[in-house]
């Protein structure tokens, strides 16, 4: 009986073929094993890691994201950005974003924070203000109760030092032409531009040609207890008056509503506004108001005479000479600036002052030619009190 031999190769050792077999197969069953077992932790780190991320990764990333979302929110629920006049006039609204935003108000009239009421000056003028140096000397030492807003040719630039009234206080304009609606659309652009500080309570129209005739505390006094708004709005039966209303205008405006007064003018901030978001009147003092009518001598007097004639006083408190004739007022230069001269534009007024009989009716004059400035600067003290 022949025992069963396996083939052997030559000069190898059996036992240690077999052992070497055995050792292949082991280490690849547990690479396979390690590689399961590593798989596994693989996925279970990965469920740890998403786990994570969403309970404490986002609100990780929501911590650090929140300061920077914060000065948002700071702003919507603070007063600030609501009472703060812009830190810049110049702006790039148009006329109907700028009337729009313009004509925002508050429904409650108590104001909920410390409001001292401005006086907006708001200067319409083609180029410089040559008498700017007789305001400053009158704006002296009243910071914070008045604003200044200017309305200037395009093409001009107001170039005041850092340490003047009037530095940076143009508004974005455009051209306006006298006896045309652009006039109208230059007062009130504005109106606009002075409404957004919430602080301004009254608006004044003035020209380049303007001085102030008492000193700054007076005029504010004066505006502050006033009953009434100074916007110039009488009947003119003849030709000059009655004679330019165009039928065409009914029925928004009569003939019996129609007035003409003073472009020259000083009104409330309820008035203001009303000015600002008027798209009844406009319209038809666009279309029938031609330069033969000349619109800013009828449009807000008519306006104002017929939404709120018991807050408008029918007088200007802007002095001014018609005595020579003419389209336009009396200039006055150097030579016109004597005692004489002066005591007509300040005595022997009569008007009524909040139903009163009063000798203090104007508060402004013009026009001043740029030569009347030094002797001006030199009179002022005396007779203007500043």
């Amino acid at each position: 009986m022949q025992l069963g031999v396996l083939p052997m190769e030559e000069g190898q050792d059996p036992t240690i073929k077999a052992r070497t077999n055995q050792s292949r197969v082991f280490p690849q069953r547990l690479l396979r094993q390690l590689l399961v077992a590593f798989l596994f932790l693989c996925v279970v780190f990965s469920a740890i890691s998403i786990y994570k991320s969403q309970y404490f990764g986002v609100y990780s990333s929501v911590a650090t994201a929140r300061p920077s979302f914060q000065p948002c929110v700071e702003e919507l629920t603070s007063l600030d950005r609501w009472i703060k006049p812009p830190s810049n006039l110049l702006h790039n609204m148009t006329d109907k974003e700028l009337f729009w935003r313009a004509s925002f108000a508050p429904r409650i009239k108590k104001y909920p924070f410390k409001r001292v009421p401005k006086i907006a000056f708001m200067f319409l003028t083609k180029g410089p203000l040559p008498l700017s140096p007789l305001w400053e000397r009158f704006f002296k030492g009243h910071k914070g109760t008045y604003s200044i807003y200017i309305h200037s040719l395009p093409s001009f630039k107001v170039d005041f030092p850092s340490s003047s009234v009037f530095h940076k206080r143009q508004i974005p304009s455009q051209v306006s032409e006298w006896g045309k609606m652009s006039m109208c659309d230059a007062e009130r652009r504005l109106l606009a531009n002075a409404l957004l500080d919430n602080s301004n309570e009254w608006f004044i129209l003035l020209s380049e040609s303007c001085i102030p005739l008492y000193p700054f505390g007076v005029i504010y006094h004066y505006i502050m207890k006033s009953k009434y708004s100074f916007m110039g709005a009488f009947d003119d039966p003849g030709p000059f008056g009655r004679g330019r209303y165009n039928a065409n205008m009914a029925p928004e405006v009569n003939i019996t509503q129609w007035r003409k007064g003073s472009q020259w003018f000083e009104i409330n901030r309820k008035l203001a506004l009303s000015i600002v978001e008027d798209s009844k009147y406009y319209p038809k003092f666009d279309e029938f108001c031609k330069p033969s009518c000349y619109v800013d001598e009828h449009y807000f007097p008519t306006m104002l005479t017929i939404e709120a004639p018991n807050l408008v006083a029918n007088r200007s408190i802007t002095w001014v000479d018609w005595s020579r004739g003419g389209a336009h007022p009396a200039t006055f230069g150097k030579t016109d600036i004597k005692e004489e001269f002066l005591k007509r534009m300040l005595e022997g007024h009569s008007c009524l002052y909040n139903n009163q009989p009063s000798s203090v009716c104007f508060l402004f004059a013009r026009k001043f030619a740029p030569s009347a400035l030094e002797p001006l600067l030199l009179v002022a003290p005396k007779y203007f009190g500043y």
